[in-house]
């Protein structure tokens, strides 16, 4: 078997920075129990695999951390239009992807790409000891969706986090994301390690 494989930096201009994604351009569908194979042998955050529909329109699109199969990625689905809207659809500006999650569109404008995500719902939640230590810092507030979102007193404070990964492990929700206000903007980190197996 044949397999095309390609690794993206997204969210960077430059090589080795960013956010890497695996990349796995399919023909036809493979095991699920070999494409979680393939994540666990690359052991990056996600691995996105895509085929093209049966019709022509769009592409079907699932991403696999080295723990089991996610519902959304937004770097890997960032990392996946960028490789195919410059190399297998070179002349197309646009690109859906049916997933889990529902239809995802990807926009190319100019040298940027424009994704229109699912929001999920946030309920709040209590901060708790275990997020604290978990996570090395104590946030003003949390919100529960698939993922676990903490707001912290300041961007500094995400910035300079250092959790204790197998701590997070143990707290709700798929994913953790912190976030503060920054100067003109909400910085956002997405550590993108999988907080359940």
């Amino acid at each position: 078997m044949v397999l095309k494989q390609y690794v993206v930096d997204a969210f960077t201009d430059r090589v080795f920075c960013g956010n890497p994604a695996a990349v796995c351009v399919l023909e036809t569908w493979l095991p699920d129990s070999t494409m979680l194979d393939i994540a666990r042998e690359n052991n990056l955050s996600e691995t996105a695999f895509t085929i093209k529909k049966d019709n022509g329109c769009g592409y079907e699109l699932r991403w696999f951390t080295p723990g089991g199969e996610i519902d959304l990625c937004g770097h890997a689905t960032l990392a996946c239009a960028y490789l195919l809207l410059n190399d297998y659809e070179k002349g197309k500006q646009r690109i859906v992807f049916s997933t889990q999650s529902g239809d995802l569109t990807v926009c190319r404008r100019n040298d940027l790409y424009e994704m229109d995500f699912p929001a999920y719902d946030l309920k709040p939640v209590a901060v708790t000891q275990e997020m604290i230590s978990a996570i090395g810092a104590k946030p003003i507030e949390a919100f529960m969706g698939r993922d676990l979102l903490c707001v912290f007193d300041s961007a500094s404070t995400v910035t300079s986090l250092n959790p204790d990964m197998e701590s997070l492990k143990q707290l709700d929700g798929l994913l953790l994301q912190a976030t503060a206000l920054g100067n003109d903007k909400i910085s956002i980190v997405y550590p993108g390690h999988l907080l359940q197996n």
